[in-house]
């Protein structure tokens, strides 16, 4: 998949320039662009703009409007998923719980998960699920949004690839990426959620990134 290679290359690139320089700190991945600042001064610098999670919009298992001031300040993991999904999904989310619950005392940590499926998980079947997964005390969000809206987030800011098909076994197709976003809204690592050593490793990248919002 596009995706796929895009975000594996974003990965691979920015962790050896880390490795590089040496530092304690994620990269930041996504498309960058260069922007010219003038100073006070009438001088120019050229700064790095980098890609930021859009505004958005979606219901939430409580059926309550979920925008992106509920995580302002936060920094939190985002996947993408769909609730009778047999494959993938409970392994992604069994690990994300192993993380829910070594950060449940830290509210700077939140989680986003966005259903795939527009025809069936509604908020009443995400409530349930949020439910059954032990899971449902508002750090944790489930959320529901039209097929374009979803589609579109994914692909083009998580860059994660979803897909609806009707020649798959559960009528979709997805990634299984968990996504890290600091407080600024940039992506600062992305990890496969069915990977335990790549789960692993985003349990000890939080702290660094915690501790980075602190300097």
């Amino acid at each position: 998949m596009r995706s796929t290679y895009s975000i594996t290359l974003l990965i691979a690139a920015a962790f050896f320039i880390s490795s590089c320089q040496g530092e304690k700190k994620l990269p930041i991945l996504g498309p960058r662009t260069a922007e010219v600042i003038k100073n006070p001064d009438g001088s120019s610098v050229v700064d790095t703009v980098y890609k930021t999670i859009p505004p958005f919009s979606f219901l939430n298992q409580d059926s309550v409007v979920i925008t992106q001031d509920e995580f302002r300040g936060k920094i939190y993991i985002a996947d993408f998923f769909f609730t009778s999904c047999t494959t993938i999904c409970p392994t992604m989310h069994r690990n994300m719980k192993e993380i829910f619950e070594k950060y449940k005392d830290n509210p700077e940590v939140m989680y986003l998960s966005h259903t795939i499926d527009f025809k069936y998980d509604k908020p009443s079947v995400l409530k349930k699920y949020a439910q059954k997964l032990g899971v449902d005390d508002g750090r944790w969000q489930f959320v529901y949004g039209t097929k374009d809206s979803i589609y579109h987030i994914a692909e083009k800011d998580y860059l994660v690839a979803v897909i609806e098909d009707s020649t798959a076994k559960e009528g979709y197709i997805h990634q299984g990426w968990l996504v890290l976003i600091d407080q600024q809204k940039r992506i600062r690592g992305a990890y496969d959620g069915t990977d335990t050593k790549q789960v692993a490793q985003l349990m000890k990248d939080i702290p660094v990134l915690l501790a980075e919002s602190k300097k």
